[in-house]
């Protein structure tokens, strides 16, 4: 008797594409809203991965440039953006400040 079990197949692969679409989707949609913005995320990433922890806490020690400070006022004049930005790099970044002990 094939029948059922075809049709218990169909219906788990159906509730699986659908929970991967909900999970996805959002995702998707959010890094085509701001193309620039994930460009950027992507270079901060970048520049916390390649840097040494040594280089990190040179860096936290002295004064924000002015187009990081720009950047930092533009992201608080945009809540969606600055969620989809935090979203993106907090796993990087905090993952690096963990493993040169700048966060417990």
């Amino acid at each position: 008797m094939k029948g059922p079990n075809v049709i218990l197949r169909y219906f788990y692969l159906f509730a699986l594409l659908s929970f991967v679409s909900v999970l996805l989707l959002p995702a998707l949609a959010g890094a085509q809203d701001y193309p620039i913005m994930d460009r950027v995320a992507d270079k901060v990433i970048q520049k916390y991965q390649n840097s040494s922890c040594q280089q990190l806490w040179q860096k936290k020690s002295k004064p924000k440039s002015e187009m990081e400070q720009k950047a930092v006022r533009f992201l608080k004049s945009d809540p969606q953006m600055r969620v989809a930005f935090i979203d993106k790099v907090a796993a990087p970044i905090a993952n690096k400040m963990f493993e040169c002990g700048m966060i417990p």
